[in-house]
């Protein structure tokens, strides 16, 4: 049957829905079931700091060692252990696990990527088929059960948690917002004390969690086939091409337009970060409680998947720029009134209207900034990507790291800095492109 040649994108689309159930749910808790001493949101900047230091160097070396199958088999291997150091969150467990899962996240992806592309050409040339239409099947469908985790991780966590009967702290709104500090996050909004889960609630999410990451495991290393990368290269060609990755990504950027990107590319990450990592706590867990994070965060997850695929659908019709500059006007309307905004649970539903307003802007730059680079650096777009995650993970850890040491105010003002500043720069990135040719009409419209 023809739908067997999806059997091994199936197998992968689960594997990854399945662990990032655990993690993606893990990660938008962090700062509320480890507020002490900002530990959850600093595991999670040494998760991205670690992260971009495996993409630079890592990927190449493993999958061409052992394969695409066994590296995304010890990837996700090492992403269980992050969770599981959170049974018993301390520095000293989280940290080390944080450094491992971020180490494997650069091959994970890559290997991702790589056994998504190589069966998609090799299928196409086996039946005489456009291999670009066949590679974008292979990544609709995947990207299609793994955007899915968004939901079950979060939904898991509100279930479990909602079995606690309070309604956030109950004790201090006026702290709750874009004007809580440092000094006075823990004390003014009594959280250890009255707002953390239960130990066994706490335990029963995690072995959930666990479980899923250990499922994922077993279903790739049981079910998926492995393929041969190596298939007609000669030793000396591998050693050419791992000599080039290394290197590519750095050279990528003495190209000036790569460089005027990085703010905007950042910004994805700044963005991101502070909403699961400062919203999250300061917004919905101080007012609400823990037990509505999960379900804000579904409300994110599910408008930010409808905005990317209509962001590329009417960029055929306004253009690229519009779009950028509509995706900008939206995320700064959001910001402006974060900073205004005194959260209380009487305005339920304002909690769930932030995160679907904030999805439009992270949806159109992702979807868009994607497209931009592909079009921009055709030539290379293996090195541009990888500046791209690169930057990418560099803003989550800026936006992780700075989390525990800084006001809300403060973070949503960098936030509203690089959207300033990364617009501009992208301005000067179309204007470069306007001056080296004219520009039809129906070019315009297909920007």
């Amino acid at each position: 049957m023809e739908i067997l040649h999806l059997k091994n994108i199936l197998i992968l689309g689960v594997g990854f829905m399945l662990l990032f159930t655990a993690y993606g749910g893990l990660r938008n808790l962090q700062s509320s079931l480890n507020p002490a001493k900002g530990i959850g949101v600093a595991s999670l900047s040494v998760v991205y700091v670690s992260h971009v230091i495996s993409s630079m160097f890592l990927p190449t070396i493993i999958i061409m060692k052992i394969g695409c199958k066994w590296t995304l088999v010890i990837s996700m291997s090492c992403f269980v252990t992050y969770t599981v150091a959170n049974f018993y969150p301390q520095w000293y467990t989280l940290m080390p696990t944080s450094v491992i899962l971020g180490l494997a996240g650069g091959p994970l992806w890559t290997a991702k990527c790589t056994y998504l592309t190589t069966s998609g050409i090799r299928y196409a040339e086996k039946k005489g088929k456009d291999k670009t239409h066949v590679v974008n099947l292979y990544f609709g469908v995947f990207y299609l059960l793994f955007h899915s985790a968004g939901v079950w991780g979060n939904l898991i966590s509100s279930l479990i948690f909602s079995q606690r009967a309070t309604n956030g702290t109950g004790l201090n709104y006026t702290y709750c917002g874009a004007f809580n500090c440092p000094e006075l996050n823990i004390n003014s909004m009594n959280y250890t004390e009255t707002d953390r889960p239960s130990t066994h609630l706490i335990y029963t999410l995690m072995g959930v969690y666990t479980g899923c990451g250990v499922l994922a495991v077993l279903i790739v290393a049981t079910f998926l086939d492995q393929i041969n990368l190596k298939e007609g290269q000669e030793k000396e060609e591998e050693d050419v091409a791992m000599s080039t990755y290394f290197l590519g990504t750095l050279r990528h950027m003495k190209d000036k337009r790569q460089l005027l990107l990085i703010p905007l590319t950042m910004l994805g990450g700044f963005q991101q970060g502070f909403l699961s990592g400062d919203y999250t706590m300061y917004y919905v867990t101080c007012a609400l409680g823990i037990q509505f994070v999960g379900y804000v965060m579904i409300c994110f997850g599910a408008s930010n998947s409808i905005f990317s695929m209509l962001a590329g659908k009417l960029s055929q019709y306004t253009g690229r720029i519009t779009m950028f500059i509509f995706a900008a006007v939206t995320s700064a309307s959001c910001i402006v009134a974060l900073l205004l905004w005194r959260p209380h649970p009487d305005q339920f539903a304002v909690f769930f209207i932030f995160p679907a307003l904030w999805s439009i802007g992270d949806a159109i730059c992702l979807t868009l900034l994607n497209a931009l680079y592909g079009v921009l650096f055709d030539e290379h777009k293996e090195a541009a990507f990888s500046n791209y995650w690169l930057w990418d993970s560099v803003g989550f850890a800026i936006s992780y790291g700075c989390s525990p040491a800084l006001c809300v105010y403060v973070k949503l003002y960098i936030v509203l800095s690089f959207l300033v500043l990364g617009m501009t720069l992208y301005g000067i990135v179309e204007y470069i492109e306007g001056r080296k040719r004219p520009v039809t009409a129906t070019e315009m419209q297909e920007q």
